[in-house]
């Protein structure tokens, strides 16, 4: 479900699991993967600079998401700041800004919100990947906006 690239580069060595529903903010350090529900903000200890959070497909998190990579295949009502990388697997679900540096979308992905680019110190232009061909960043844009 997850690429290896993704969930290699740094380790996840914490677990929310399926049927767990956890009430109040989350900070991690790290790397985290929500499989259950988390009603609340998820943050990584170190703000943007580092940590990995991964949504998967049964995950939801209702509150604020910071973290520097993200991998999303579940949804998140709420902003989200990726420092790194976003990445909207296929069934990604998303209601509310996502501020990215760089962004892989899949087709079937759902953003409700604005997508904010946010270069970093040795970013040139650009920071948007397409996962499926498209002419132009605005198609991107107005494709979320209809979602």
């Amino acid at each position: 479900m997850f690429s290896k690239q993704a969930t290699s580069q740094k380790e996840i060595a914490s677990l929310i699991g399926t049927g767990t529903t956890i009430v109040g903010d989350i900070t991690f350090s790290g790397g985290l993967r929500i499989d259950g529900t988390v009603r609340g903000a998820v943050r990584c200890a170190e703000g943007e600079k580092s940590g990995m959070l991964v949504i998967s497909e049964l995950g939801a998190v209702e509150g604020e998401v910071r973290a520097a990579h993200l991998v999303v295949a579940g949804r998140i009502n709420g902003p989200v700041h990726a420092s790194e990388v976003v990445e909207l697997q296929p069934k990604a679900r998303i209601a509310g800004d996502v501020h990215y540096r760089a962004l892989e979308m899949h087709n079937g992905a759902i953003v409700d919100g604005t997508l904010v680019y946010a270069p970093g110190e040795n970013t040139g232009k650009g920071g948007l990947k397409l996962a499926a061909s498209s002419p132009r960043p605005e198609a991107l844009k107005a494709e979320a906006q209809a979602g």
